[in-house]
């Protein structure tokens, strides 16, 4: 088991890692609309999801992968009225790659940000 962090995403604010690889598979934590020097994102949920898809673009290079090798993630709404914009973002960042996903609503998420998403990937397989 490798903990996996990178000072090009937002550190861990709790007691937890940004990511975790096992036998070639990166579990990775949710990441939010924080920059690396963890300053929320101001903005709109596009804006914010920009930042946790680049948050979580980090994680994975420094695991040597790349949003090409996530073959699920699980993205957490705090108002599903964003679903149609978060999809665009979404398909900018991950172009023809279709992994499988989840999105659920949820009441509130941390520092009351709009998105908030994880991973799981297949790294160096």
């Amino acid at each position: 088991m490798q903990i996996i962090a990178t000072d090009k995403a937002p550190q861990a604010i709790g007691p937890y890692s940004q990511a975790i690889l096992v036998d070639g598979t990166l579990y990775s934590s949710g990441q939010i609309a924080l920059t690396p020097e963890g300053e929320l994102v101001e903005g709109d949920v596009a804006v914010q999801t920009r930042q946790v898809l680049s948050n979580l673009s980090a994680v994975l290079s420094e695991a040597g992968g790349s949003l090409n090798n996530v073959v699920k993630t699980t993205i957490f709404l705090a108002d599903m009225e964003d679903f149609a914009t978060v999809n665009d973002v979404y398909a900018e960042f991950f172009g023809t790659h279709r992994p499988a996903r989840s999105t659920v609503a949820v009441k509130t998420l941390p520092k009351n940000v709009k998105v908030e998403i994880d991973c799981i990937a297949r790294i160096g397989a």
